[in-house]
C-alpha cells in the first residue's frame, strides 16, 4: 500500500491530499528516509511525522484492506512509538 493512502486509511491524516502535501514537504519519513508519495509500506516499517513542535513515530502493525478505517480501530494498524 502506498504511504499516502496508508496515512489517510489509518487516520494519521484527515485527507490523502494532506498526506501528499506532507510527503512533498519532506516531513514524512519511513525507516528514517524521506519518501515519495508512491513509496510502498510494509509491516514493521517505522513512519516518522515531523511537525513544527514535535515528532511522532509509528510502527506499522498491519495493512488495511478497506479505504478508510474507524479511528477506534487505528490501534490495529499502527502503534505509536515513544
Amino acid at each position: 500500500m502506498r504511504i499516502d493512502k496508508f496515512l489517510n486509511a489509518v487516520n494519521l491524516t484527515k485527507r490523502r491530499a494532506v498526506a501528499q502535501d506532507m510527503i512533498n514537504e519532506e516531513v514524512v519519513m519511513v525507516n528514517n528516509k524521506v519518501v515519495k508519495p508512491a513509496k510502498n509500506i510494509a509491516i514493521g516499517d517505522v513512519i516518522t511525522l515531523v511537525y513544527l513542535s514535535k515528532e511522532q513515530r509509528f510502527e506499522v502493525l498491519a495493512l488495511p484492506t478497506i479505504k478508510s478505517t474507524p479511528k477506534s480501530q487505528q490501534h490495529l494498524y499502527v502503534k505509536e512509538l515513544v
